[in-house]
């Protein structure tokens, strides 16, 4: 019985292990200011106080966005009430094809409190080097692919980058991350 209680303590004592590459010590995440696809300017210093999953991706890739979307779409029903106090973020890859318009659309198809950015090539040119983001159009022809990042930021309540994560990682695991940090851990 007592090697019982002992066992059940340890589990229990152990701490959180997050399933995305975690950034330790968190670092503060690099402010931007682009426009969603309502065109509002938007700034990711103003989403303090909710966790934001950012993906880098556009509207006609053939992949690897739209399966990283249905995967975000299902991290927010694996949160349930929890999923109020995240924000899914699309920042485009592709400006010249991503208007407003066009983000509005595509990410009604997925979840229509997802927020999509774009702006000026110059403008985001500043967010993929914050970020690291690898962005480029091999040649401009009709049906033209954007080989760009493929990962999953993180940034918590308090405006730190967290978490990257690949985006073969599971959306369980994921939604498991975002209740520890909503927690503020």
């Amino acid at each position: 019985m007592l090697a019982t209680v002992w066992a059940a303590a340890v589990v229990f004592a152990r701490p959180y292990t997050f399933h995305g590459s975690l950034i330790e010590p968190p670092a503060p995440a690099p402010d931007f200011a682009l426009s969603d696809q309502n065109g509002n300017p938007f700034r990711l210093s103003d989403q303090n106080g909710s966790i934001v999953l950012m993906f880098f991706g556009y509207t006609t890739c053939p992949d690897v966005c739209p399966a990283t979307l249905a995967q975000l779409k299902q991290v927010r029903a694996d949160l349930g009430r929890d999923a109020d106090a995240v924000r899914v973020v699309l920042v485009t890859v592709d400006p010249g094809r991503d208007t407003a318009e066009q983000l509005r659309d595509y990410l009604s198809g997925f979840d229509p409190a997802f927020i999509g950015l774009t702006g000026s090539f110059e403008q985001l040119d500043i967010v993929y080097r914050s970020y690291g983001v690898y962005q480029a159009i091999p040649q401009l022809r009709p049906g033209y692919t954007v080989e760009h990042t493929d990962r999953i930021y993180v940034i918590d309540a308090k405006g730190n980058l967290r978490l990257t994560y690949t985006t073969d990682t599971a959306s369980g695991e994921i939604a498991g991350d975002v209740r520890e940090l909503l927690k503020g851990n």
